[in-house]
């Protein structure tokens, strides 16, 4: 079969298509002309090959119940053997509506109101989300920037806060969103180590592993040490992989029979059970046919993350690109410009007319970042940094003439 969606360059309008990203702006409280590099899907469509098992699917007409067979299963572990190395078996796999709505059934499994979940800040905002929307703690043992702009795991506290506040249960951002560190085998086992020590049971979100830039390799926390299997939930999804959020499929390997009844429990006590026929449907697809989509996929983020780089080295004084080893989402480290959050939130969404993820939703030691997606059209992210360097500029224009007419002797 034959791949036809290979051009990355073109450009596919989404407005008026009741997209989130871009018909909702001013519903979230953003200017009407932002232009929308916030939450992680692309734009970019999805393989033709994934497209035209969906459009069988529409040609049936069909839309009822429907749940999977060993072919299904066939292409999520060949994917996953493939890929990662990783092998599972049939009984693993718990399919749900998305990583997030496994979050939550985590939480309501295996804990109880008022225990204590530990995350890892700066993180994707809907872990500490669905932690607090259950009446559990929140406890994070935040991630430590080190002087080389590499973010690091501070074990002794790691441990120290499992200990202190009784945590039996850890999010795992793998790689992580949005910091873009992919964790290595020795930082797994520490990882692996303590929850088998401890007891606690961690939810390991790798809904990102597919996207590792060269030099890295993402490991499957399940890979580092057999013990883990007993005490780890695996989340994944094909949905960041070829942008297809929208329908709704995640694939979740819970190899403790315990831990994935109750997991199951609590889906059926929340209603759920069949998923969404054309999420199933893309996700064989996209597992079976989409490999060529992918590596090209991945050789043109390669050059958008060497273009982010190469302009906010010569372009943006006073904003670091801080490295990602993978992922799509680019985290930026505004500090230098000495603005207040009030002031940066500014200078991204009223001056450069941008919409980003500002760093302090992910945890307070995000303030003073910014997140951007560089899953779009070359072009496109090209004038987002364009804007930002326009913004800089006026502002610094601006604070110059102030400082000179101000009669403070500034110069």
């Amino acid at each position: 079969m034959q791949e036809k969606n290979l051009d990355f360059d073109k450009i596919i309008d989404r407005k008026n298509t009741d997209c989130l990203k871009y018909d909702f702006a001013v519903r979230r409280g953003k200017p009407a002309d932002v232009l929308p590099l916030w939450v992680a899907d692309m734009d970019f469509q999805t393989s033709g090959l994934i497209l035209d098992a969906l459009q069988q699917k529409v040609t049936h007409g069909i839309f009822g119940y429907t749940e999977t067979g060993e072919a299904y299963f066939e292409a999520v572990a060949s994917w996953m053997k493939a890929q990662h190395g990783l092998e599972i078996r049939p009984e693993w796999l718990v399919k749900t509506p998305g990583v997030v709505f496994a979050l939550a059934m985590a939480v309501k499994a295996y804990t109880h109101e008022k225990d204590a979940v530990l995350i890892q800040q700066p993180v994707y905002y809907p872990f500490k989300e669905v932690i607090e929307d259950n009446d559990r703690v929140v406890v994070s043992n935040d991630l430590v920037l080190s002087e080389d702009g590499v973010y690091q795991i501070d074990f002794a506290d790691l441990e120290a806060k499992i200990v202190a506040h009784h945590v039996k249960l850890f999010f795992l951002c793998s790689p992580h969103n949005p910091v873009g560190r992919v964790w290595n085998v020795e930082e797994l086992k520490q990882i692996a180590a303590l929850c088998v020590k401890y007891h606690v049971i961690v939810v390991s979100d790798e809904i990102h592993q597919d996207f590792v830039y060269d030099g890295y390799t993402h490991t499957p926390l399940l890979n580092v040490d057999e013990r883990i299997a007993e005490w780890c939930i695996t989340c994944t999804s094909p949905a960041k992989t070829f942008n297809l959020a929208g329908l709704q499929i995640s694939n979740i390997f819970i190899p403790n029979r315990n831990l994935r009844h109750a997991f199951r429990r609590q889906i059926a006590a929340a209603g759920y059970s069949q998923l969404n026929t054309m999420g199933l449907a893309a996700c064989e697809a996209a597992y079976r046919y989409g490999g060529e989509w992918y590596a090209a996929l991945r050789r043109y983020l390669q050059g958008n993350l060497d273009f982010v780089r190469e302009y906010v080295a010569k372009e943006l004084p006073g904003v670091r690109m801080i490295e990602p080893e993978g992922t799509y989402l680019v985290w930026l480290d505004f500090r230098g410009l000495g603005l207040c959050e009030r002031e940066l939130e500014d200078l991204i969404v009223n001056q450069a007319k941008l919409w980003l993820d500002s760093g302090a939703i992910f945890g307070k030691v995000g303030e003073g970042f910014e997140r951007i997606n560089i899953a779009t059209q070359r072009s496109v992210l090209q004038e987002a940094f364009e804007r930002i360097r326009r913004a800089i500029a006026e502002k610094t224009a601006v604070e110059s003439t102030v400082d000179i007419t101000d009669g403070g002797g500034k110069r």
